[in-house]
């Protein structure tokens, strides 16, 4: 499977609100539900141009045959006393799933946070979404601890854990 990993561009607006989308139809693990995501194309390309802006965060879209298929975003912080960490959300289409795209994306997210000298990568997970735990733990994060009862999905709560990884 050939598939292209770089950093999202203005341009991939509309592309990656679509992908956002099918991601919200496709998957419970994802945070929003379908027609939560209330934005424009137009609003998604001035976040895309904020987040371009800044030096502490970057979306990293998986590409194949000119579509996007995943992408890993990286959200840091401006204030001094954590600004060497960066929050993470991680979306893959189903079709995608366990076959590398994953794994890509985590390598060229190390590669930008030891760039920028991050010191910790940090994310949440649905207790019960074994893959993403599954890949989480291969690339070498930890879990830290959980939220119970966090997330409501239909009549059920889902306990949420939160994992990391410290860098050099």
């Amino acid at each position: 499977m050939n598939v292209n990993i770089r950093n999202i561009k203005e341009e991939d607006a509309g592309a990656f609100l679509e992908l956002c989308l099918r991601l919200d139809r496709e998957t419970e693990f994802m945070l929003l539900e379908p027609g939560e995501r209330m934005i424009t194309p137009e609003e998604q390309r001035q976040k895309i141009t904020a987040l371009l802006a800044a030096d502490d965060s970057m979306i990293f879209v998986a590409e194949m045959d000119g579509q996007l298929v995943g992408y890993l975003g990286a959200y840091g912080s401006s204030y001094r006393r954590n600004r060497h960490s960066a929050y993470l959300v991680l979306g893959i289409l189903q079709t995608f799933s366990g076959k590398g795209v994953g794994t890509a994306l985590f390598t060229e997210l190390h590669r930008w946070a030891e760039a920028r000298n991050l010191h910790r990568l940090e994310l949440t997970v649905m207790a019960h979404n074994a893959a993403a735990i599954a890949l989480y733990k291969k690339t070498g994060f930890e879990i830290e601890g959980f939220k119970k009862d966090l997330i409501r999905l239909g009549d059920k709560f889902i306990d949420e854990l939160y994992m990391a990884k410290l860098l050099a």
